[in-house]
């Protein structure tokens, strides 16, 4: 039966709403000036992904004559029309709240940004100092001959569009870019009061000394611009016998790929507008004026400048588990109980430990992993070296399809290869996005699996910024079913079927419908049934209809999506038994927990997937049942307590909008993120003085 496109919200449009809600943050005076900053820079990084993503791919199928309609109705060319619209507004939000808002509570408590042309004596010596000694010698000018090719433009590049008064009454413009580049910051530290921090940003330096580098000409003009390109590119597996090459192939396309997007200085003259947009083969609709400093995402150094605690949040250190016994050995303390970890409230450092334990055991005899994003200097990745060159058997599954982390893949997947490790480049066609890692020991009673299951990367720094959720376990059958996971994607063998874990794509769609089939059924006849879920993105028609069909069946659904939501909740006759909330905080929220009521039994869930056709269809992700009583409470509790938030919280309506949550007349306040790192503070602090409230007497010797 086909679907009515009323009953869905269109993904892009969704995903605006999402940047929108980051951008609240950013304008919420209850933030800290620097984290507000912070929120405004990551909605600019958002929106270059989106672009190079999202509006390149539908750029791309209106190239071809593409224009069938989405789920939700929206043909490919509405769409663009309508995500146009949404993103000038939120620039138009975004530099409202930066320059009229944000930047004039910075300045009040001493950072300042100086205008080239406006600076006092002392800082237009510091900076006619800075020029000839830092930035003459390295940036160099690019001449725009008009009879040669046009130069390639890189992605994201950052330049100055010089136009010079020519002479030539046919041609009156001559024009040059400079490139701004990466070896030089962006911002220019100037001299200032003690405990302040004054500075210029690079392109308007440039820009204030361009004549010294076209001595003799007369400079018209001197603009910001960047350019983004198509990014949505991807390897043709079946064509790339090497998917090293093939990856190598498609970033190389990237570089060169059709321009999806201007962003220009609001005083850009016509002439030069006309001038850009002729070169790079753009639309009017693809130019975007920004009437304050280009790349926004760029203020992040900014907030990493030292100083200026009160413009902070409170630190909130990662806590160590109670679970964990630090004088025993990770093996130890995960075969004394499961032990279920919530990033970053609680450290990933027992994950990093368990990796690096194993690599030094002469009792492991391999490790298995999946590496989908990593850190620079990765400590796993150090160990699975180590543990390769000690001669364990160690086999990675690096995802060199990783977007955007193709390159450092890449790296790690050759310095892996060279310790001998046996490395996996993911699986034909598919992403392999599942987070586990399986340690194989011998031990006294025989041969013991130790299993982590994930719902983030393995990245000791993200995790200080994801909230995410790991499982530690040397359950038997969870062990079988990861050493039959990995021998699936490493041994080009038909997948057996799993006791207790399910993967995408074979069986995890199959598996979450009839799960939410079963709840509709035990509604129907009378018995108690809910759905509650933490995602990231719910955007697959095939779920969400059975989520409206539990729905109308009067069952309880109550869903917490961070990003993407297309299901519209609150619908009469649909949906009226659904409630969709979303979190906006200091963590960006990444776990997934899935809470079936399941006759009474509470079948609970982490996964690596979010309910899209990507995930479900096109990666190699899990589905992880958490079945140890202590572990299973501990999500059910996590889980209500992000349903209880009314601080950070926004409610999805029936038409697509969000509206702030606030409490209710005699309700208690109460911020998700800080009670769960409260309550991990407060573990930490129970188990000490239950420690300390044991008494161990000496006894005599025998």
């Amino acid at each position: 039966m086909k679907s009515d496109p009323n009953h869905y919200i269109n993904r892009e449009l969704s995903w605006l709403k999402f940047n929108q809600r980051v951008l609240n943050q950013a304008q919420y005076a209850k933030v800290p000036v620097l984290e507000r900053l912070k929120f405004l820079a990551i909605t600019s990084s958002n929106m270059d992904e989106f672009f190079m993503v999202r509006v390149g791919g539908l750029q791309l199928q209106q190239a071809q004559g593409i224009d069938a309609p989405d789920p939700s109705g929206a043909t490919v060319t509405e769409q663009l029309n309508a995500v146009y619209a949404r993103v000038n507004t939120i620039i138009s939000d975004q530099y409202e709240c930066f320059l009229n808002s944000i930047e004039p509570i910075l300045q009040q408590e001493g950072i300042t940004r100086v205008i080239s042309a406006k600076a006092n004596a002392m800082c237009r010596e510091s900076l006619q100092r800075f020029f000839e000694q830092e930035v003459y010698p390295v940036l160099s000018p690019m001449d725009l001959d008009p009879d040669a090719p046009f130069p390639l433009l890189s992605n994201l590049g950052f330049y100055l569009c010089v136009r010079m008064a020519s002479g030539d009454q046919e041609a009156p413009h001559r024009f040059a870019f400079i490139p701004i580049g990466k070896s030089l910051s962006r911002f220019v530290k100037l001299p200032g009061d003690r405990g302040t921090y004054t500075y210029a940003m690079l392109e308007d330096v440039v820009g204030h000394f361009v004549e010294q580098y076209y001595p003799g000409k007369r400079v018209e003009e001197c603009i910001a611009f960047r350019v983004t390109r198509n990014a949505d590119v991807s390897v043709r597996e079946d064509s790339a016998s090497d998917l090293i090459l093939g990856m190598e192939e498609v970033l190389s396309s990237r570089r060169s790929a059709d321009f999806v997007r201007l962003e220009i200085d609001a005083n850009a003259s016509e002439a030069t507008l006309i001038f850009l947009i002729e070169k790079l083969g753009l639309d009017q609709r693809d130019v975007f004026k920004i009437p304050g400093p280009l790349d926004l995402s760029a203020l992040m150094s900014i907030i990493e400048i030292d100083g200026f605690p009160t413009l902070r949040d409170t630190v909130w250190p990662p806590q160590r588990s109670p679970q964990i016994d630090s004088t025993k050995s990770m093996f130890e303390n995960i075969a004394a109980q499961d032990i279920l970890l919530c990033h970053p409230y609680e450290s990933f450092e027992p994950v990093v430990r368990l990796v690096e334990e194993a690599a030094n055991d002469p009792d492991v005899l391999a490790i298995k992993q999946t590496l989908y994003r990593t850190s620079r200097k990765s400590p796993i990745v150090a160990s699975l070296k180590r543990a390769a060159e000690l001669g364990k058997y160690v086999t990675v599954v690096v995802e060199l399809k990783a977007r955007f982390d193709e390159a450092r893949n890449m790296v790690w997947a050759r310095e892996l290869e060279r310790s001998g490790v046996q490395v996996i480049y993911g699986v034909r066609g598919l992403k392999t996005h599942a987070k586990i890692c399986i340690v194989v020991r011998r031990e006294v009673d025989g041969i013991v699996r130790y299993v982590h299951f994930g719902t983030g990367n393995y990245n000791e720094t993200t995790s200080r910024m994801y909230s995410d959720i790991s499982y530690l376990t040397c359950n038997e059958s969870l062990g079988k079913d990861a050493s039959a996971f990995f021998n699936a994607i490493t041994g080009y063998s038909q997948p057996q079927p799993y006791e207790l874990l399910e993967s995408a794509p074979l069986g995890l769609r199959k598996k979450l419908i009839s799960l939410i089939e079963e709840e509709t059924q035990r509604r129907l006849q009378g018995q108690k049934a809910f759905i509650y879920a933490k995602l990231n993105a719910l955007v697959d028609p095939e779920i969400i209809q059975a989520l409206y069909r539990a729905s109308r069946a009067g069952v309880v659904v109550r869903l917490n999506i961070r990003g993407i939501c297309c299901l519209k909740p609150g619908v009469e006759g649909l949906s009226e038994n659904i409630s969709v909330v979303s979190i906006v905080d200091r963590f960006l929220e990444h776990a997934r927990i899935i809470h079936f009521c399941h006759g009474g039994q509470d079948a609970v869930f982490i996964s690596s997937a979010d309910w899209m056709p990507r995930s479900l269809d096109r990666r190699i992700e899990l589905l992880t049942p958490i079945e140890d009583p202590a572990s299973k409470q501990k999500l059910i509790d996590i889980l209500a307590t992000y349903f209880q938030d009314n601080q950070n919280a926004w409610k999805l309506t029936a038409d697509g909008s969000y509206e702030r949550l606030e409490p209710i007349p005699g309700q208690s306040q109460l911020r998700a993120q800080k009670q769960l790192y409260q309550s991990s503070v407060n573990s930490v602090k129970a188990a000490e003085l239950a420690t300390r409230s044991k008494f161990e007497p000496h006894l005599p010797h025998q």
